[in-house]
C-alpha cells in the first residue's frame, strides 16, 4: 500500500486514536493490573469483536441485529469442543463407563462420540469452523432477509428469535452439547495447561492482536468505497438500489464479517474464561452486545472497544454491589445513551475533547493548530491596468477599455 493509500486508511485523528488504545491495552494495563484483573479485562474485550462487527452491520449499514450472541456461541463452542475432546483422552475419564467421550456424554447413556464431533480432534479444522460456521449461517440468514427486502425492526426481531431458538436446542440436547450446565473443566490446549498465569498473559495479548487485526479490517471497510454504500444504504435505500447495486448483496457481506467478528472474539472468551455456556447465546447477552455497541458510539470502532470496556466494568461492579439491581442498571444505561448522547462515547470525545487533544499534539510535533475563529487573511487583489485604449468599432463608435 502507498503511503497516500496509507493516509486515506488512517487519517491523523483515527491514527491517533488506534495509538492510544494500543498504549491503553498493551502497555497501560499489563503494567497496572494483576493478572486476575487483566484476565478479566481480557474477557471483557472478547465483548469487544461483537461491538465492532455492529458497528458496520448497525452503525454503518442500518442493520440491527439482536442475535449476535448465536455466531459468538458458535465460535465459542467450537473452540469448547476441541479443548473438551483433549480433556477427555481415555486416561484421564478412565472412570466412566464409556472412557474417551466427554463426562457429559457419559452421564446421558452415550457409548460413543457423535461423528459431527469426531473432526474437532483437529486444531486446524477447529479454526477453520470458528470462520465457516458464522459465516455460512449468516449467509443464509442473509440470503433469506434481505433478498425479500426484510429489514429494520422485523430483522432485529427474527435474530432475536434466532438467538432464543439456539439457546432451547443447547439447553435440550444436553448429551451432545452438554446442556444448561454448557463445556466445562477444559484444561489444556495441546498439552499446554490453559488455566495458569502465563497462559492467561499469552491469551490476553492475542487477543489484544486480534482486535486490532479486526479494527484494521473494520477501517478498512469503512474508508473504502463499500462503506460510503452502507452508509448510502442506510439512509437512502432506495436510490442506492435505483443507481444499480444489489444492495441485498451488500448487506449480506457486512452481516457475514459482523458474524465472524462475534465468532473470533466468542473463542477467545472460551480459552480465556475455561468454559461455555448457553447463557452467553441468547437474547440477553445479545442485547447486552448492542448495549456495548450504543455506548462507544455505533458510528465509531474505537468507540466500540472503549464501550464494550466500560459497560462490562460497570456491570461487574453493580453485581457485585447490587446484584439484583445491575440489570434495570443496565437498561438505564441503553435509555440515557439514546436519549442524551446518541452518539455514545465517540460523540462526546468528539465534541468536548477532540479539540484538546488536537491542540497537544499539535504543540508536541510542533504545529500551529488551526484558529477557525479569526478569519483568513484575504488575498491581494490582482492590479487594475488603468491605461486606457481606443477601439474602433464597425460602426466607427469609440470604445474605451
Amino acid at each position: 500500500m502507498s503511503y497516500q493509500g496509507l493516509r486515506s486508511l488512517l487519517p491523523k485523528k483515527d491514527l491517533y486514536g488506534f495509538l492510544v488504545l494500543a498504549l491503553i491495552l498493551v502497555i497501560v494495563l499489563p503494567l497496572s493490573l494483576d493478572i486476575f484483573r487483566l484476565n478479566l479485562v481480557g474477557k471483557y474485550l472478547t465483548y469487544a469483536f461483537v461491538a465492532v462487527g455492529l458497528v458496520l452491520c448497525w452503525g454503518y449499514g442500518g442493520i440491527l441485529s439482536l442475535g449476535q450472541g448465536v455466531f459468538f456461541g458458535l465460535g465459542g463452542y467450537a473452540m469448547a469442543m476441541f479443548l473438551k475432546l483433549e480433556a477427555s483422552d481415555p486416561e484421564s475419564t478412565k472412570i466412566q463407563s464409556t472412557p474417551g467421550i466427554p463426562d457429559f456424554m457419559d452421564w446421558n447413556q452415550i457409548t460413543e462420540l457423535p461423528f459431527f464431533w469426531e473432526p474437532f480432534y483437529s486444531f486446524g479444522f477447529t479454526l477453520l469452523a470458528i470462520i465457516l460456521l458464522p459465516t455460512i449461517l449468516g449467509y443464509i440468514i442473509g440470503v433469506a432477509m434481505f433478498k425479500r427486502r426484510v429489514g429494520g425492526v422485523y430483522f432485529a426481531i427474527i435474530t432475536q428469535a434466532l438467538a432464543a431458538i439456539l439457546t432451547i436446542l443447547i439447553i435440550g440436547q444436553q448429551g451432545y452439547t452438554g446442556g444448561v450446565n454448557g463445556m466445562t473443566d477444559l484444561r489444556t490446549l495441546h498439552g499446554w495447561d490453559i488455566r495458569t498465569d502465563n497462559a492467561k498473559y499469552v491469551f490476553y495479548f492475542v487477543c489484544v492482536f486480534l482486535l486490532f487485526v479486526c479494527l484494521f479490517i473494520a477501517q478498512f471497510i469503512r474508508k473504502s468505497k463499500l462503506g460510503r454504500l452502507l452508509v448510502a444504504m442506510r439512509d437512502k435505500e432506495d436510490r442506492v438500489r435505483f443507481s444499480g447495486y444489489d444492495v441485498s448483496n451488500f448487506k449480506i457481506f457486512v452481516f457475514c464479517i459482523g458474524a465472524i467478528f462475534a465468532a473470533i472474539g466468542g473463542a477467545m472468551f472460551t480459552l480465556q474464561v475455561g468454559f461455555m455456556s448457553p447463557t452467553l447465546v441468547g437474547i440477553v447477552p445479545s442485547i447486552e452486545m448492542v448495549i456495548f455497541c450504543a455506548v462507544g458510539g455505533r458510528l465509531s470502532i474505537i468507540g466500540a472497544v472503549y464501550g464494550a470496556l466500560l459497560v462490562n466494568f460497570a456491570k461487574t461492579s453493580f453485581s457485585e454491589s447490587f446484584p439484583e439491581l445491575w440489570l434495570f442498571a443496565m437498561g438505564g444505561l441503553f435509555i440515557a445513551v439514546v436519549m442524551a448522547f446518541p452518539n455514545g462515547l465517540a460523540g462526546l470525545y468528539n465534541t468536548y475533547a477532540a479539540p484538546k487533544v488536537d491542540a497537544f499534539f499539535a504543540k508536541l510535533f510542533g504545529k500551529t493548530p488551526v484558529n477557525h475563529s479569526s478569519p483568513p487573511t484575504p488575498l491581494p487583489s490582482k492590479p487594475t491596468n488603468t491605461k486606457t485604449e481606443s477601439v474602433t468599432l464597425p460602426q466607427g463608435v469609440v470604445h474605451e477599455q
